[in-house]
């Protein structure tokens, strides 16, 4: 489970980049930099705490994600015009993430015993929540409502880890598996600008 936290703190480290970035596009001060970076770090897995009544909450329980999120809060106040145009460099961090946090969530509802499909939800929501969060806060659409693969690379990815894990295979190929089809889907999405059908103003309009 070592490289599991490691890819955790990582994807949390992008998280807050990505959060941090967006705040500071909005010309929003060091405080309000530093709560977008936080909501959008650890927002997901909080709700999913909270929606669970599962204690500690995450970050709370171990203040390694808070220095995590201030270090890329001080790094993108330093950095930020060589961070920004990484954009490729923060895709994968951020891809990576979401696959973890999918995967963590739904490990950790199967933990408390929650039904496998609810736990698949906040397998979700732990990954794309605190981005929701992230754009509602700055008025923004949330991504996940208007473009691009996102939420459905990690259904994907939970179905994947549910089908593995009721035959018995090996908790850590399990995971392996699962995070790669997250990934590949997010990253062949990005790549071919694949979309969720989306629908049309005149569906319901009568001729």
């Amino acid at each position: 489970m070592e490289l599991i936290y490691v890819l955790d703190i990582l994807g949390t480290f992008a998280f807050a980049i990505s959060g941090a970035l967006v705040a500071s596009d909005k010309k929003f001060d060091l405080f309000g930099v530093l709560i977008i970076a936080f909501v959008t770090a650890v927002g997901g897995g909080m709700l999913r705490d909270v929606l669970m009544n599962a204690h500690p909450i995450n970050w709370i329980g171990d203040l390694n994600y808070l220095w995590t999120i201030l270090a890329a809060v001080i790094l993108t106040f330093l950095f930020k015009s060589k961070i920004a145009p990484l954009s490729k460099t923060m895709f994968l961090f951020d891809t990576i993430g979401i696959g973890v946090f999918t995967l963590l969530g739904l490990k950790k509802g199967l933990l408390f015993n929650l039904h496998p499909v609810v736990a698949l939800i906040m397998g979700m929501i732990s990954a794309v929540f605190g981005g929701v969060l992230r754009d509602v806060l700055t008025n923004k659409i949330p991504l996940i409502f208007q473009k691009e693969i996102y939420a459905s690379a990690c259904l994907a990815g939970g179905i994947t880890y549910l089908i593995l894990n009721s035959f018995g295979v090996k908790e850590n190929i399990i995971f392996v598996i699962a995070a790669f089809v997250i990934v590949i889907i997010r990253v062949i999405a990005v790549r071919f600008q694949l979309q969720l059908p989306k629908i049309k103003d005149d569906l319901f309009t009568k001729t």
